[in-house]
């Protein structure tokens, strides 16, 4: 099956600069220590509008819940805020937890997106809850959460129906539409746009992987959080990936954690603060994100120490020809497409900066 030209082109991006793939954008909208979610939803304006004028490809916002440190709960209604602030550059969501909502609820959601930023918007889909159990049970409203993750797959192929208007006849959800959508478009005297957001998986293990190649769809990996896993998930969803209407050979972008700063001390400052966060939040003791100083004064346990030290050796930092380096042999190893890079750091100022050194060491290009 060939695949359609315009469903691709949502989905293959342009290297620019020196940079052997595309580069992009996970927002994770972090709240560092004396700062608010206004503030970190603010900087996330300024990095989409800086992402756009660098030539980065896309900027991807995250679903997490009932985390102090990160203001990204509700990507939708943060993805048409940038929407209303940017121009070009592709939004979407990396990703949306499909567990956690009808998919109906999200074909509405996106199908405005699409309407609001015609042709910029990905849907990217989870099947993690993007939270601890408790939270995840009061946002399905059960505590039967594997049966979430179960049965993803068809929650997946009843969203794509809701996105392409396509139930087949004397199916319950025939006569059901979601608005903006395909419907418009054979209604009487009805236009509607010709795309629909390209749909993701997004995944840190083998599940998703296979999934998005027997589908012949685009997939992102979470090399950031599972390092471990990315190769034999890329691997597996090459084995697997069959041609689609979307894609007729694979497609896979990877979340880096990569961070530049002016000299490397301060960048080792900044991951130290990140991986600290980190550390409260795997024991349970999740807040906002705390300040290098507060890093650099906290009395790491043994144990505690050897997580950072494992943690930050899969984040890319140093200097913006060492973050450069770290970059293109990740790139090399893994073969990604695709780069997707997330600057966890306390400041918001630190990450605009980030970004602008990355986009300087490539080459890429700048605002006229």
């Amino acid at each position: 099956m060939a695949a359609d030209d315009t469903a691709a082109d949502g989905i293959r991006g342009t290297a620019h600069g020196d940079a052997p793939v595309p580069l992009s954008v996970l927002d994770l909208v972090t709240v560092g220590a004396g700062s608010t979610a206004t503030d970190a939803l603010r900087t996330s304006v300024q990095l989409a509008r800086l992402a756009e004028s660098r030539g980065f490809h896309r900027h991807w916002v995250a679903e997490h819940h009932s985390m102090p440190g990160v203001a990204s709960s509700s990507p939708a209604v943060i993805l048409a805020h940038l929407a209303a602030h940017t121009e070009r550059i592709r939004l979407g969501s990396g990703g949306v937890m499909l567990p956690n909502h009808a998919p109906l609820v999200i074909a509405e959601q996106f199908g405005t997106l699409e309407a609001l930023a015609p042709g910029r918007i990905d849907l990217g889909l989870g099947r993690a809850p993007g939270t601890d159990g408790a939270t995840a049970a009061a946002l399905r409203r059960t505590d039967r959460l594997n049966e979430g993750a179960d049965d993803f797959p068809q929650q997946l192929a009843e969203l794509t129906r809701f996105l392409d208007d396509d139930f087949p006849d004397g199916h319950p959800y025939a006569r059901i539409h979601a608005v903006p959508g395909p419907v418009q478009a054979t209604s009487p005297g009805g236009v509607q746009s010709p795309h629909r957001p390209p749909v993701w998986l997004l995944g840190s293990s083998g599940f998703s992987a296979r999934l998005a190649g027997m589908l012949g769809l685009p997939f992102a990996f979470a090399h950031h959080f599972s390092a471990r896993n990315t190769v034999p998930a890329l691997d597996l969803y090459r084995e697997s990936f069959r041609p689609s209407e979307v894609l007729d050979a694979p497609y896979a972008l990877i979340g880096v954690s990569a961070l530049a700063a002016d000299d490397e001390k301060e960048a080792r400052r900044q991951v130290l603060a990140a991986a600290l966060n980190m550390v409260r939040l795997r024991t349970g003791r999740p807040g906002l994100v705390p300040t290098p100083e507060e890093a650099e004064a906290y009395d790491f346990s043994p144990a505690e120490r050897e997580f950072i030290d494992s943690w930050n050796a899969d984040v890319v930092h140093g200097t913006p020809d060492e973050v450069r380096a770290g970059l293109d042999e990740l790139r090399k190893r893994t073969g990604a497409d695709e780069l997707m890079l997330t600057a966890n750091a306390h400041g918001g100022d630190v990450r605009l900066r980030s970004y602008e050194l990355i986009a300087d060491v490539y080459g890429l290009p700048t605002p006229a």
